[in-house]
């Protein structure tokens, strides 16, 4: 909370920005979408159009969901833009919006994201064609249940795994911004520094996780509600703006808080391991 309070217009401004620009994207998307899809749903149906409430209802669905998955996408690199604030703000130093925004850095942890996204999907891609060829193979009702079992397995080993290259992945993003080195070493490296505090990393992330889930479901909650009111009223526009500022709030105050503890568990593994304090200390005392 000290890194958030020693350099707010970085840590709340850059993130209401970059999350203001993803929400507002992403609704004019939904809303777009939600046309087109009721219009070819009643067109294959046979009927007529439906009423402005509904339309308003689809849309605003459609934008909270693909709020969700943006902002989920963008997360690694607004934390990786918000880690040089916050190791900054360690030795004392402040850094201004258009200093962060500049770095360079960012598109190795972009990068990073992409391909991390793409073996994510690969993965499904492949355990979901296994689990229907499997399923065919016996026929019946027999394939049925043995696809259905073989899912619930599949599921359940994915949310390990996936929870397991999340800690093992987690200081990427902060070592690939402020390390300045090459790519796939750097990968490496923050791999490694994992070992040994996974299981206190994945604490300490679960508890914000869970802390930061029931902040947005505070904040959102209230405004989903009058977003849905609103949207029966057939008031398509106060809906997706009121559902678009609750948002904002959730995910700008959500993405600071999560990104200054990442940064900060990076600086204290470090410490831990490679006694990174003394190097900050000198760092502090040069620069004072």
């Amino acid at each position: 909370m000290k890194a958030i309070r020693f350099n707010p217009q970085v840590m709340f401004g850059l993130a209401a920005a970059i999350v203001t620009a993803a929400v507002v994207f992403t609704t004019l998307v939904g809303q777009y979408l939600s046309g087109f899809i009721l219009s070819e749903f009643t067109e294959a149906m046979g009927e007529t159009p439906g009423d402005p409430g509904t339309d308003a209802t689809m849309s605003m669905l459609l934008s909270t969901y693909g709020i969700e998955i943006v902002v989920g996408f963008l997360s690694p690199v607004l934390t990786g833009l918000l880690i040089v604030a916050v190791s900054r703000a360690v030795i004392g130093q402040k850094v201004s919006v258009g200093q962060t925004a500049r770095s360079k850095r960012v598109w190795a942890v972009l990068g990073f994201t992409l391909l991390l996204g793409l073996a994510q999907a690969v993965v499904l891609a492949a355990v979901i064609f296994v689990i229907v060829l499997l399923g065919v193979s016996v026929g019946g009702s027999g394939g049925v249940a043995l696809s259905l079992a073989l899912g619930l397995l599949a599921a359940a080993g994915m949310l390990v795994g996936w929870f397991w290259v999340l800690v093992r992945t987690l200081l990427v993003p902060p070592a690939l911004m402020l390390e300045g080195k090459r790519f796939w070493p750097t990968i490496t490296r923050a791999w490694r520094l994992t070992r040994g505090s996974f299981w206190r990393l994945l604490g300490i992330y679960l508890l914000v996780w869970i802390m930061m889930s029931v902040v947005v479901s505070i904040i959102t909650f209230p405004g989903a509600i009058i977003a849905s009111v609103l949207a029966v009223l057939e008031i398509g526009w106060a809906s997706l703006l009121v559902l678009g500022i609750t948002m904002i709030l959730a995910y700008t105050l959500t993405i600071t808080y999560q990104s200054a503890i990442i940064a900060l568990l990076y600086i204290d593994v470090r410490m831990r391991r490679e006694g990174l304090d003394l190097e900050l200390a000198r760092a502090a005392e040069a620069t004072a």
